[in-house]
Order: structure tokens, then sequence, then C-alpha cells
């Protein structure tokens, strides 16, 4: 039995190592690539204090359930059903920055650029925040992957509130960048984010 935990916790947990650190690396080397090195900062790499709480949280859960309740950890249709999302919520997001090119940035827009333009081909045909939609995805997935219960539903719920707020204000401000022609794409194509309009 030992034998088995031990392998359900290594393989669950370098999955989940693997696509945080996979996850991070790519965002900054997307940044760095289209923005240029110069203007890529460590908030291109997307970690903050609320995300690493979040993240020693879910290893602690982890840990935990793994010592005191192993059985939790065998569900490999979770888990694996977990890892497939974690790789779908990674390509909409990775497809989102390519197709954005130097219209996707980490931080909002609060006033016009002249690299700013809307983008409404490609993913962002059928969704209006794809970059949001596949962090959720990806986020949510990897609690998922690790058979987290209380992760799975915190990160729901801490992201989808983040997302709830984040979205508005951004909306506002391309509302006054491109006029009716956002507000039409608005109406036409969902945010990718569950119950956020």
């Amino acid at each position: 039995m030992t034998e088995i935990l031990s392998y359900t916790a290594y393989r669950q947990l370098s999955q989940m190592f693997f696509a945080v650190i996979f996850f991070h690396v790519s965002e900054y080397f997307l940044a760095a690539v289209i923005h240029g090195k110069s203007s890529v900062t460590l908030q291109s790499l997307l970690i903050s204090k609320h995300y690493i709480l979040a993240m020693v949280f879910s290893l602690l859960e982890y840990l935990i359930e793994v010592a005191f309740f192993p059985e939790l950890k065998e569900h490999w249709v979770i888990s694996d059903l977990g890892l497939v999302l974690v790789v779908i919520g990674e390509i909409i997001r990775k497809v989102a920055i390519i197709t954005a090119g130097q219209s996707f940035t980490h931080i909002i827009r609060v006033r016009p650029d002249e690299h700013h333009h809307l983008i409404t081909h490609g993913i962002y045909k059928f969704i209006r925040h794809p970059g949001y939609c596949g962090f959720f995805i990806w986020s949510v997935a990897t609690q998922v992957m690790l058979c987290n219960p209380l992760s799975t539903i915190g990160f729901a719920v801490v992201v989808w509130k983040f997302f709830s707020t984040r979205i508005p204000y951004e909306e506002y401000f391309l509302r006054q960048f491109f006029g009716i022609e956002y507000v039409e794409y608005a109406q036409q194509v969902v945010s990718g984010v569950p119950f956020v309009n």
C-alpha cells in the first residue's frame, strides 16, 4: 500500500509542479517575445502573495489528505480529468496571448496605446476574455488533478471572485477606447468566465 501511495503522491505532485512551472515560465517567455525583454518584469510571472498562499494551502491539503485519507487521492479518473483540463486551460490562455500579440498585457490598460487594438478574431471570436477563461480552467483543474476537494472549491470561488471584479473594470476602459464597436462585440460574445457577463 505504501508503494502505491508513494507512486500516487509522486505522480500527482510531479504533474502539479510541472504545470505550475510551465505556466509561469511560458507566461514570462511569451511576454518577453511579444513585448521585448526590456518591458518584462517579475509581474510577468504572475506570482503574488495571495497566489503563493493559495498554493501553500493546496499543498498542505494534499499532504494532510495523502497521510490521513489516502483513498481520496486514488480517484484516477478525477485526477486524469484534472490533468486534461490543465492542458486545455493552458492552451486556451496561450492561444489568447499569441492571438492578441501586443494587445495582450498582464496589467489592465487605463490609457489608449498605439499597440492596443480590439481583437475579435481567432479564439476571441468565441470568448471575449480567453486569457481569463484559460487561467480559470487551469487554476481549478490543478486542484482537481490533485484530488483536493477543499482547494478545488476554494480556487473556483476565489478566482471567480477576482475575475468578476476585474472583467467589469477592464471592460469599462475597453468601452472608453473602442466605443460602440466593443459594446456590440461584448453583446455577441461570452466573457469566458461562468456567470460573468
